[in-house]
């Protein structure tokens, strides 16, 4: 006790108040620590609060039934207690029933006012936990009477008093299994704030070892980013991270995994690992709008293979173009064809994505011997390569690929007149082709030409219109805008540097 008055007189007694643990010099009847960030004397009762005397006889007889009987407890305090009682009796009736009853009172509460006790073994904190060893050291103990300790505004009572329960046990691994991960990363932070440390050791050893759901994932980085460790905490956080060394051949591993796709020789695999791989890209991309692309796969990786795939194009286009009765059959080349031009479009919604696409305009763009290539060959078989076409000029008139007027100007000359004799085509065959989006991108893309270049192209395409049909994308709003702008906008005033306006004719 005089160690305890001591305490309360010199400098510590704040910082034990931050820390949690008083030690109260107040009870009569045993030695008392309290562990609160706030200090109030155990032996002291709470004054009582005074209440309206009642006024009539009803209210009177109500009010002393109440007290004899006292407030009844939640039903659910009560089987939360017998859960608990359960748990320790359990405990210490498996791991050594010749446990004689504690010296220790460890009362735990919680902020909605939910309290338990139980008799716990000085001996048991004092060995297993450095919190508990280091602040039973100065509190005497009367003969006869247990030390009480209490332990207010607890986040979970019942993992606290699990976490106690685990330090009589010889095998904590064993007394893990089956706990939820949730579960463990509350024993887990309850073991770091009593220092706990076979308790911490065994909660991450568990944690290395369980399978985690996404969700699970989420919690466990959350909660051992914000504790102090390291040898530990660097083995469980492999299962989510990657070192250095690992990081640095990621560009081989896209170089496999792209090539893997590309040279697929199962047709299903490889449509599966494709959609696979773009959705894992896109969800990347939306996940990082803020913070930057996670995934960067190397630009030169990616042109490395449009190279590729469009000189095997290019092969199988002009083996297709000359191929005779003692050939090859054309079907089969044709194949190949289709699926060059998918790997193309593949490779070419991920550059989009990545905004990375501009090269390749001025790629495709210069493809004037593929695209003569490409005049030979029957539309059922090469409208597929129309698709990356309709593909770059939907993704320009959405802005998703920034390139000059020449680079438009160059690549609508050289497959314009291709994508208008494929089209029917590939509304009819492509069951993932919107029509609709293709007619508003290439509207949009035209429109963003210099005037003369827009007349030029759309009485052209007025022309194949009327002789087409339906089977020629429907660009009639972009004729529409163009011919307000030259006919009927046909002048903007403009001032000269002087203030007098002129008229100019806009294009």
């Amino acid at each position: 006790m005089a160690a305890t008055e001591s305490l309360l007189k010199s400098g510590e007694v704040s910082a034990m108040i931050r820390q949690g643990f008083i030690t109260s010099p107040n009870s009569s009847s045993a030695t008392a620590a309290r562990l609160s960030p706030r200090f109030s004397s155990l032996s002291s009762p709470p004054s009582p609060l005074l209440s309206p005397k009642p006024s009539t006889l009803f209210e009177m007889i109500s009010q002393e039934d109440f007290s004899r009987r006292g407030p009844p407890p939640p039903p659910s305090d009560d089987q939360k207690r017998r859960r608990l009682e359960e748990m320790i009796s359990k405990i210490l009736s498996t791991e050594d029933p010749s446990w004689v009853p504690g010296d220790v009172e460890l009362s735990v509460s919680s902020d909605d006012g939910f309290r338990f006790s139980m008799d716990v073994h000085r001996q048991v904190l004092a060995r297993r936990s450095r919190f508990f060893a280091e602040k039973l050291e100065g509190i005497s103990r009367v003969p006869g009477s247990p030390v009480v300790v209490e332990i207010c505004e607890c986040d979970d009572v019942e993992v606290y008093v699990q976490a106690v329960g685990m330090m009589y046990c010889r095998d904590l691994r064993r007394r893990l299994a089956g706990e939820a991960v949730g579960k463990v990363l509350g024993l887990l932070k309850v073991s770091m704030d009593i220092m706990f440390d076979s308790g911490v050791r065994a909660c991450m050893d568990y944690l290395e070892v369980i399978p985690w759901s996404e969700d699970d994932e989420e919690k466990v980085i959350s909660v051992l980013s914000q504790l102090q460790l390291h040898e530990p905490l660097n083995r469980v956080l492999q299962r989510v991270s990657v070192e250095p060394s690992t990081s640095s051949g990621a560009d081989a591993i896209f170089f496999r995994v792209l090539a893997g796709v590309l040279q697929a020789k199962d047709e299903k695999a490889r449509r599966e690992i494709k959609a696979l791989v773009s959705g894992l890209l896109r969800e990347d991309r939306d996940q990082s709008k803020n913070h930057g692309n996670k995934i960067d796969i190397p630009k030169e990786t990616l042109y490395h293979f449009c190279r590729k795939c469009l000189n095997s194009l290019h092969l199988c286009l002009s083996e297709a173009a000359n191929v005779d009765e003692g050939r090859r059959d054309r079907k089969a080349i044709m194949g190949e064809v289709a699926r060059e031009a998918d790997n193309i479009q593949w490779l070419v919604e991920i550059l989009i994505n990545k905004r990375m696409c501009d090269e390749f305009v001025t790629l495709w763009a210069d493809q004037s011997e593929l695209a003569r290539c490409h005049s030979k060959i029957p539309c059922m078989y090469r409208y597929e390569i129309s698709r990356i076409t309709a593909q770059l000029c939907v993704a320009i008139g959405r802005g998703q690929i920034l390139v000059s007027k020449d680079a438009r100007i160059s690549l609508l000359r050289t497959w314009l007149e291709a994508l208008y004799e494929d089209f029917g085509w590939m509304k009819s065959a492509c069951r993932i082709f919107d029509k609709n989006v293709v007619e508003d991108g290439l509207c949009r893309m035209i429109l963003t030409l210099p005037m003369a270049q827009q007349q030029t192209i759309l009485l052209k395409w007025f022309d194949y219109f009327l002789n087409k049909g339906d089977d020629c994308p429907n660009i009639q709003r972009a004729f529409e805008v163009w011919w307000r702008r030259a006919f009927v906008r046909q002048y903007a005033g403009t001032q000269d540097h002087s203030g007098k306006s002129f008229n100019r004719q806009e294009n």
